[in-house]
């Protein structure tokens, strides 16, 4: 995750025309719960597991583990250091959590929620993803520019992939292929889980800075979320941009729901969440703009796509600049954090 400006550009559409949906405006989603949970610090990724349906929300140095049924906190993970990110596994028992302030990845029980082990990494690993087909996950390292792979059955460390740039949000597509943003050159890697190589680096322009990253497996179509406000259409074999879709300011998440065939871009700048449809896969439609809350740029979806949660707080004034902290982030209002669950 990173902070994003709120410049505004000219959204370009190439290829497929996109078409304006009065049908549609009114669209399907709306804001069903808002549930005041608290607790300290910031946030970044959040994931609901696909066994338990419970929303795991990374918080700094602990976890919180929230029931999506009534929005109570049922557990917590402590003792950790700088943490990004929540991946399951698919045995259903174990999950891995990126931990950027310790260079690590931490496995934990989820029946339990308990740390089990720890794993060495890269230089502050942020983004990461479970590939089924080998059944590893590949923990991005922000810093040092690569990828650490870890096998899932021995949680050993198989191998350690150069990147092009930094990484962001990464995706799987279930047939052995791993796809990621590059935030800092505008570019999607795509890395091959069976060989344990990079494959391809494409270009995403007129996509710029890509954060959040969602996938259409069936279709072979990618969905990186773009500071130019912009969601880019990727044709997952060839790299080539199939179009664009406008969606609002400041997004660091993407989802994509088979079921209804929706894309899905939480904007935190704006306090937006941009609904997208796929009428096919080279023509999209925004059907929706649900109001959120300033803030609410990250998001997890329930395994059936009926329901996307995004999170934020109350924020103070923002203080000054100063040399050391030239881009500030305003405070968190003590006790504010939330969560908003999105559904049909």
């Amino acid at each position: 995750m990173r902070i994003r400006g709120t410049s505004i550009f000219t959204v370009a559409v190439l290829g497929a025309a996109i078409s304006a949906a009065p049908a549609r405006a009114q669209g399907p989603f709306h804001v069903q719960q808002e549930w005041k949970v608290g607790g300290d610090g910031g946030w970044d990724y959040l994931a609901v597991d696909p066994h338990s349906k419970l929303l795991y929300i990374t918080r700094g140095d602990h976890v919180m583990v929230i029931d999506t049924r009534s929005g109570k906190q049922i557990a917590d993970i402590p003792g950790l250091h700088g943490i990004h990110c929540v991946v399951f596994s698919s045995d259903g028992v174990h999950g891995y959590i990126t931990d950027g302030g310790a260079n690590q990845v931490v496995e934990f029980n989820r029946q339990t929620n308990t740390v089990e082990k720890t794993i060495p990494a890269g230089d502050h690993p942020d983004g990461a993803v479970f590939e089924p087909v080998t059944k590893t996950v590949w923990a991005f390292n922000g810093r040092s520019h690569n990828v650490t792979v870890i096998d899932t059955n021995t949680d050993h460390v198989v191998a350690t992939i150069a990147l092009p740039g930094k990484p962001e949000f990464p995706v799987a597509d279930g047939r052995g292929y791993v796809f990621d943003n590059i935030e800092d050159k505008s570019e999607l890697v795509k890395l091959d889980a069976k060989t344990l190589k990079l494959a391809d680096t494409w270009p995403l322009a007129p996509c710029e800075s890509p954060s959040g990253l969602a996938i259409d497996a069936a279709h072979r179509r990618l969905f990186p979320v773009c500071d130019n406000q912009m969601m880019a259409v990727v044709d997952a074999n060839n790299g080539k941009v199939v179009t664009t879709v406008p969606i609002g300011d400041g997004p660091d998440a993407a989802r994509f729901a088979a079921n209804g065939q929706y894309a899905f871009s939480p904007n935190g700048e704006s306090g937006t969440l941009t609904v997208i449809h796929e009428d096919s896969p080279d023509h999209y439609s925004v059907v929706q703009t649900v109001t959120t809350k300033r803030g609410a740029r990250t998001m997890a979806m329930d395994p059936d796509g009926e329901r996307v949660y995004v999170v934020t707080a109350d924020f103070g004034p923002r203080p000054e600049p100063t040399a050391d902290h030239p881009h500030p982030r305003p405070p968190i209002v003590p006790g504010s954090f939330e969560i908003i669950a999105i559904g049909r």
